[in-house]
């Protein structure tokens, strides 16, 4: 899954438009879209979303063996 499709998956979760979530995050809605086509959202963008929003950011490695990076 696309950092995009999980972007519009929280967006239709909490019930806000992409639109209403850049002005949330004080940018014009037409950079954070071309952000979020281009899947140019750095670590610390996709963490103030998920603040935002209201939830947790996690990009991790799980391994077989329960191992977690």
């Amino acid at each position: 899954m696309t950092i995009e499709q999980k972007i519009n998956m929280a967006l239709s979760y909490k019930g806000i438009s992409q639109s209403e979530l850049a002005r949330l995050l004080n940018t014009s809605p037409q950079n954070f879209n071309r952000k979020v086509k281009r899947n140019t959202l750095t670590k610390e963008e996709l963490e103030k979303i998920s603040e935002v929003l209201g939830a947790v950011w996690r990009a991790e490695f799980e391994f077989p063996d329960g191992t977690i990076i």
